[in-house]
């Protein structure tokens, strides 16, 4: 796995922009900025610490699909770290195999640092090569949407 790291500053306090990221009082932000992964891109379950939570969305055969993470730590507008460690078969949770042994342990976090009504937002997150490419030209447009949604 490879860590790559996206950035982006929104004018908008820590606060509201960790909120609108995690979709906290309303789960339509999150799925707003998610979409450029997946149209259907939502999750299942608590971003609370020691959680499981279900990152889902449907294929074009309306197949459920996703990653099975685990919140490792959330810090309130601070820092969140999800360990991915499985996926959605359909309602099938996979947490055993080849498939899961590429993924397995990576880690996505965020952080919301803000200076002067301004936060700066970093993404750092663990890829496997085959989906460098996707994740490289998808991240970017997901976070301009972010800020789209957060500056709102």
């Amino acid at each position: 796995m490879q860590k790559l790291q996206f950035k982006k500053e929104i004018k908008a306090s820590a606060q509201k922009v960790y909120e609108t990221m995690l979709g906290l009082k309303n789960k339509a932000t999150y799925e707003y900025w998610t979409a450029t992964f997946n149209p259907t891109s939502t999750y299942e379950g608590s971003w609370d610490k020691g959680s499981k939570i279900l990152f889902v969305g449907v294929d074009e055969n309306g197949k459920k699909g996703g990653m099975v993470s685990e919140i490792a730590e959330h810090k309130p507008a601070d820092f969140v770290s999800i360990r991915h460690y499985g996926f959605l078969d359909g309602d099938t949770e996979v947490t055993t195999g080849e498939q899961v042994e590429k993924w397995a342990g990576g880690h996505e976090n965020y952080t919301f640092q803000e200076n002067s009504g301004i936060t700066t937002v970093i993404v750092d997150i663990d890829v496997i090569d085959e989906y460098l490419g996707y994740f490289n030209d998808n991240y970017p447009k997901a976070m301009d949407k972010l800020k789209e949604v957060a500056e709102q």
